[in-house]
């Protein structure tokens, strides 16, 4: 009797667990959609006639193929924006991408310079922190080595900056090769809804955990903040919950024009490693517990609840399939059953919208989505989610055992074919 009254319990539990979080990942969804003031609070300012602020934009770079650096950078460098300088970030220990990175440099000595990373265990926030040591001006932007930047973004941040009085600006990256695997598409739409939605819903709350690339800071503020955490796997985030506590001013803003344009993991197993890589940053920064000097009560709850996202992750890898056998198979009242799947609700909620939202972000980006599309993201979805918790229940066994090892993400262009990469003639830097 104890153990069957134990096992109505655990399911009770479970079920409510998940039906928390799942309603919680329907709302940060839709919450750029429930208000038509909404979209228009969380656009670009609109451009200012004038430049008021430089730019040093940091492009951490490992084990990369020329092909991709090359995109990225000739990206940054044909920017409307004049006054900018690019830092490509390397490590010491990888000499062929140290190697490309001179040559790129010595093709514009005028705007990009090199910061070559000399510690021993190496991982992006260190790679990040050499290279703000080179940055002489007035705002640090952080692009990642496939990413493509519009051509346009940098003069909108400067607005952003001047209009909106702000310490951070936080820009979009969206993921556009949803053709090439069967997560790929999904993966392409967490992005969007990402940045499109559920970054605004935590600029609203004022706790943010910042994208590590798109992002802009003021580089006085950066430097008074010791940079990025070196020990961090989730360097962003880490920032930005360190900035909320400072209670700076963080604006996230999005323009699907304006988005910076990136490629999806190249393989399942990529994928994983990435997902991991932030499950257990996540993991760290909530260890680390900085959060709590938040200025109220309902602030230090949302980082809560948003920082042990990963937690509850893994929780749900261990679960789901414990709950589902038990309902189906036990022998239990039908009040209990009935709270069993009881999370289906806002989950099946959250996948209409998501098929509502394909048809969005293929419009926003001018991709042409058949019928084939709409059918694989729906399919795909139950599998996709058991990858996001696979990937956070093996963060949670590496936080546990101390591993905190960098497993980087490989990238191979496969972005680069549905973009024309700009080729910019030398040009002079201005600072």
């Amino acid at each position: 009797m104890i153990l069957y009254l134990l096992g109505c319990t655990l399911i009770v539990v479970v079920a409510l667990t998940l039906f928390a979080i799942a309603s919680s990942t329907l709302y940060l969804n839709t919450y750029a959609w429930w208000d038509p003031k909404t979209q228009v609070r969380t656009s670009y300012a609109g451009l200012l006639e004038t430049e008021s602020l430089s730019f040093s934009l940091i492009m951490p770079c490992r084990n990369e193929r020329e092909d991709v650096m090359r995109a990225t950078l000739m990206a940054l460098l044909v920017q409307t924006h004049s006054r900018k300088e690019v830092i490509i970030s390397v490590g010491h220990d990888d000499p062929d991408t140290a190697a490309c990175a001179f040559r790129l440099a010595n093709e514009f000595p005028d705007l990009v310079r090199v910061a070559v990373d000399e510690h021993e265990t190496k991982n992006k926030p260190r790679q990040l922190n050499g290279a703000l040591a080179l940055c002489r001006n007035d705002v640090v932007g952080v692009f990642d080595a496939e990413s493509i930047a519009a051509r346009e973004l940098l003069a909108n941040i400067d607005s952003v900056f001047a209009r909106r009085n702000a310490d951070v600006v936080q820009g979009a990256v969206q993921l556009i090769n949803y053709r090439d695997t069967w997560y790929s598409l999904r993966n392409c739409l967490e992005y969007f809804t990402w940045f499109r939605s559920r970054l605004h819903a935590h600029s609203r709350q004022g706790f943010i955990p910042l994208g590590g690339n798109t992002v802009f800071i003021k580089r006085e503020l950066l430097v008074a903040v010791d940079g990025w955490d070196g020990n961090c796997l989730a360097e962003d985030c880490d920032l930005g919950v360190r900035l909320s506590t400072l209670n700076r001013r963080i604006v996230v803003a999005y323009s699907p024009e304006l988005v910076t344009r990136e490629e999806t993991p190249d393989s399942l197993a990529t994928l994983v490693r990435q997902r991991t890589r932030w499950s257990l940053g996540f993991m760290q920064v909530f260890a680390k517990g900085d959060w709590k000097a938040l200025p109220t009560r309902r602030m230090r709850t949302i980082a809560w609840w948003t920082l042990m996202q990963q937690h509850f992750m893994a929780f749900a890898g261990i679960c789901i399939p414990i709950a589902i056998i038990a309902a189906v198979w036990g022998d239990f009242p039908l009040l209990v059953t009935l709270i069993a799947f009881l999370p289906l609700i806002p989950t099946l909620a959250t996948i209409a919208f998501d098929v509502c939202m394909l048809r969005e972000f293929g419009r926003d980006h001018r991709f042409e989505l058949s019928a084939y599309d709409y059918t694989r993201l729906v399919i795909g979805t139950p599998f996709y989610q058991l990858v996001l918790a696979f990937s956070a229940l093996r963060a949670l066994v590496k936080f546990r055992r101390g591993d905190f090892a960098w497993e980087k993400t490989s990238h191979s262009g496969s972005h680069l074919s549905y973009i024309e990469a700009p080729v910019p003639a030398p040009a002079t830097a201005q600072v």
